[in-house]
This record gives C-alpha cells, structure tokens and sequence, in this order.
C-alpha cells in the first residue's frame, strides 16, 4: 500500500510510505521535513521502515532522512550522481536557510530492484531519470502501477532544471523515453502535486 503525508519545511512536499500490508516493513520515500511527524506516523501504524530512499539530492526532499536514519536504524539510499548533494548546501540548495548535510548513506544503481527483506517479492525498480538533478531517479512499482518520480514532473508540466545541475535536454529524455514508456495507468507521484496517470502525461506533453 502507498500512504501520502505532506510536510512542511521551507516548502511543502509529499512524503511517500510504501509499505507491505502482510508484514507491515516497507519503504520511507522522501522525508523532506518534520522528522517528528513522519515518525509518529510510522508508529502509531505499527509499520518497520527497512530503507529510506532519496529520488534526488535537494533539501526539500531529505531534511528529515538523517535523523529519521537514526531513529528508524534505516539506511539512506541515493543515486551515486546525486550523494555529492547530501554534504554539499550549494548543490541541495539548504544553504540560504538553515544548511543540511547528510553524512551516512548508501548508493543504489539505475536498474536495480529494491526487495524488502520482510517479502522479496515486494520491491522497487530504480530508473535513473536525469534531469532535475543529474543523479535524480523515479522508483517504480509494478505491482502498485504507481512511480514515485521527486521533482522530474508534475500533474502541470515537468520539473525545473534551473537548479545547479539541472539539464533540460536530460529532464525530456527522462519523461518522454522512460516515464512514458510506463503502462499508461500508472500513477506519478510527484513532491509537490497531486498524482497524474502515465497516459494523462502523455496528452499533456504530447497532445
């Protein structure tokens, strides 16, 4: 099952649980902000975090994953293109308010497939999705048809690339040559919108 809890930090974001409902162990998506409040959502449900996952390196989308790492003993994953943003204020953007540095995490690999140890039939795929950052990726769900895909797009339009390594060329590869390639009902849930279909996308940015 997928549960949405919006935080509020600097800006507000869509944290994502992706939770398995027979072992209730699943997967942290993004804590942007409110480590508390992500915390007390985890545990008034009973669920076991195994792994915290990153689809980008901005602020807004990790500001709570270092003490969460701490209080859920869960690592953090990111993509390697991306793990420079975790010690970097400049690249995660934190710098012009209060700075945020991740020291701990792990790297995962475009193609890789996340399994929970509780079910290793229940899992993620890694699709590296350049664009907003150049480490940015979407992780995707067969079984839930849904893709959790950070900032790469939007329910209006695709995501910004005018950050410190963001490539425009490289956010439209991105949609139109893996995220459009999805089963058109798979949902796309973004960090700050509400959820759009694969084929909804398609007309939007096609016609």
């Amino acid at each position: 099952m997928i549960k949405e809890l919006t935080v509020q930090g600097v800006f507000a974001e869509n944290t994502y649980f992706y939770i398995d409902a027979h072992s209730k162990a699943g997967f942290l998506i993004d804590p942007g902000a409110q480590a508390g409040l992500i915390y007390d959502a985890i545990q008034r449900s009973g669920w076991h975090i195994e792994k915290i996952l990153l689809t980008h390196g901005h602020f807004d989308h990790m500001g709570a994953a270092e003490l969460l790492r701490e209080k859920l003993v869960a690592p953090i994953y990111i993509y390697p293109q991306d793990a420079p943003y975790l010690t970097d204020p400049y690249l995660n953007l934190s710098g012009q308010y209060q700075p945020i540095t991740i020291p701990h995490y792990e790297e995962l690999y475009d193609g890789e497939i996340v399994r929970l140890k509780a079910n290793s039939g229940f899992y993620l795929k890694v699709i590296h999705t350049p664009g907003h950052t150049p480490g940015s990726v979407t992780y995707y769900s067969p079984k839930e048809a849904a893709a959790f895909v950070g900032d790469l797009l939007y329910m209006y339009g695709p995501g910004l690339t005018n950050f410190p390594g963001g490539n425009p060329e490289d956010l439209e590869d991105s949609i139109v040559n893996k995220i459009l390639t999805l089963p058109d009902n798979t949902a796309l849930l973004s960090g700050h919108s509400s959820p759009i279909t694969v084929a909804r996308e398609r007309q939007m940015l096609l016609g």
